[in-house]
């Protein structure tokens, strides 16, 4: 039975590992974190002493999550969006947080100086959203709010209806 592949995206603290770990639990899909994924893998590409955090190594991940991402069934958790091939997604979600709140997120995470300003003003100006329009079929992107508990209860419910209505057209 074919399963589609999701990809959850958006500025850190939006909230897609909570969507994403839920979502995979209650459809049966593999759930990702590329975060995780290139921790354990240590697919790094040296340090950014700026944002005190490793830099990915993009291709080393696109090498480790491919045969996993032809078998289908996969949601993908990552603040990027547009080093991922197209043909891998076929739904992107953009989660987005207003600022008050995503700024006692990150604050709550440790993130302070250029790192959390830098992020607030990723999501003031839809960095994210404009990210994935570009890398992805405009069809396939859709924003989503990300604010408060029923805000993820309404998301869970939505993309749980059209990952049931996928799979019946697909199979």
């Amino acid at each position: 039975m074919k399963r589609p592949n999701i990809l959850l995206t958006g500025t850190p603290g939006v909230g897609k590992t909570t969507l994403g770990k839920e979502l995979a639990a209650r459809a049966g899909l593999m759930y990702i974190n590329v975060g995780d994924l290139a921790k354990e893998g240590e697919l790094y590409d040296g340090f950014d002493e700026e944002y005190e955090c490793p830099i990915l190594d993009e291709d080393r991940v696109i090498d480790e999550l491919e045969d996993k991402m032809s078998e289908g069934g996969i949601i993908v958790d990552y603040h990027g969006c547009d080093f991922f091939p197209e043909r891998w997604f076929h739904i992107v979600f953009v989660l987005r947080t207003e600022n008050s709140f995503l700024y006692d997120r990150l604050e709550s995470r440790g993130y302070k100086g250029k790192k959390l300003q830098d992020n607030i003003q990723c999501e003031i100006f839809q960095t994210i959203y404009e990210e994935a329009m570009l890398s992805y079929k405009e069809e396939i992107v859709h924003q989503l709010p990300s604010n408060t508990p029923e805000d993820l209860e309404r998301n869970l419910d939505q993309i749980t209806q059209w990952i049931e209505q996928w799979m019946k057209d697909n199979n």
